[in-house]
């Protein structure tokens, strides 16, 4: 279409015209590998928290056997209460924390490096968890899945990565 007094001609916007920016550096393989350690790590903790259920008979034995012992006046009723309320909000807190470390997984694949370094400190926490408290092979499968992901987000290509990501900001 030629120009007319109809149809002024505009320059184009400088979004639409090219930055002259580079392009985002490629996302490395150990990267990649933290992000799916990442994931697997929180895929294992949801399905050990969900594995609770399981084993809600033996809880509610357990405290029946406690309360007998000390003396205790609380009904079965009131100890399966206890139990239940006890066991939805393990699931609940177990959910938020797994939503939390996939979002901060995602960022971490995004090239976020304060992700990284909050994964880090719940790894960390994770595994002072399953050092002290009483664990399952579910719960130190999943930390070690964790270790991994640090370990792997702290490589060479990695901090490159993310050194490169920052530098233009």
């Amino acid at each position: 279409m030629s120009e007319s007094p109809e149809y002024p001609s505009y320059p184009q916007s400088s979004a639409s015209a090219p930055t002259g920016q580079p392009a985002a550096p490629a996302r490395p393989g150990t990267v990649e590998a933290a992000f799916w350690a990442f994931l697997a790590s929180t895929v294992i903790g949801l399905i050990g928290g969900l594995l609770i259920f399981a084993n809600r008979d033996g809880i509610a034995r357990s405290l029946r056997d406690a309360n007998r012992e000390r003396n205790g006046n609380l009904t079965d009723a009131q100890i399966d209460q206890a139990v239940n309320i006890g066991m939805i909000t393990a699931v609940v807190i177990a959910v938020i924390i797994a939503a939390l470390y996939l979002l901060f997984a995602f960022k971490l694949r995004a090239g976020r490096n304060w992700a990284r370094i909050v994964l880090t400190v719940l790894t960390g926490l994770q595994l002072l968890s399953v050092l002290i408290g009483q664990s399952t092979i579910g719960s130190f499968v999943a930390v070690f899945a964790a270790v991994v992901g640090v370990v792997l987000s702290f490589t060479g290509p990695s901090n490159a990565y993310f050194a490169s990501l920052k530098a233009p900001r």
